[in-house]
């Protein structure tokens, strides 16, 4: 589990690419080395990922064609950065919301607008079925950051962004057209599936008995 509050941020410093599969070795920041083992679990742009290798600050993780397929690390070259945070341990302070590090989808950067000290970043799902998990005021993590959700347009939502963010993420550097990584609050998708299959479930038991009553 993860908290969405990136620890720093990593350059990618090598590739070894292979059919529907990549290997990344990032360097990783000084202080994010104690303790990492083969099989610790590290986030990627929000992206749950195994340690396969560590030599030095030099720490290497396996990306299959799932990973490729859902997230915009398939697309990252020589020297792109990612953001980067440690699983939680228990007793850390969760300061943003809990992340599983599972991506759902990518998402487009469709409009910034920037002001003094203020940034707002407008993101377009590609699929219009996701935007019920996508509330006005709800958790949601992109590239690994816990953010509020702003406002909610069709298949479109907005966050605002603070300096600090832009400084210490990758989300400063964002431009039209990138894609991020998305993953839904796991807590907001479980009740609203959960509501889902409650109506379905009550919406045919009535059916049911009405196709009955019309039978006797």
């Amino acid at each position: 589990m993860f908290t969405g509050i990136v620890q720093g941020t990593a350059p990618l410093v090598a590739i070894d690419e292979k059919s529907n599969f990549r290997t990344h070795v990032i360097e990783m920041p000084t202080e994010l080395l104690p303790g990492l083992e083969l099989g610790a679990s590290v986030s990627h742009n929000g992206c749950c990922l195994t340690v396969t290798a560590v030599e030095g600050n030099r720490v290497s993780f396996d990306l299959i064609k799932e990973t490729l397929r859902l997230t915009n690390l398939g697309e990252l070259a020589l020297g792109d950065v990612v953001n980067i945070e440690r699983a939680a341990k228990f007793n850390d302070e969760i300061g943003g919301h809990l992340m599983s590090g599972h991506i759902i989808c990518t998402a487009e950067v469709a409009k910034i607008y920037t002001s003094e000290n203020n940034r707002q970043i407008w993101l377009r799902m590609p699929d219009a079925e996701l935007m019920k998990y996508v509330l006005h005021k709800g958790f949601i993590g992109i590239d690994g950051i816990s953010l509020t959700i702003g406002e909610v347009v069709n298949n479109r939502f907005c966050v605002h962004l603070i300096p600090e963010t832009l400084e210490r993420t990758t989300l400063g550097k964002k431009r039209l057209g990138d894609k991020v990584n998305i993953e839904i609050d796991p807590q907001t998708q479980a009740v609203v599936d959960t509501v889902e299959r409650v109506l379905a479930s009550r919406e045919a038991a009535m059916a049911a008995a009405s196709a009955l009553a019309q039978k006797i």
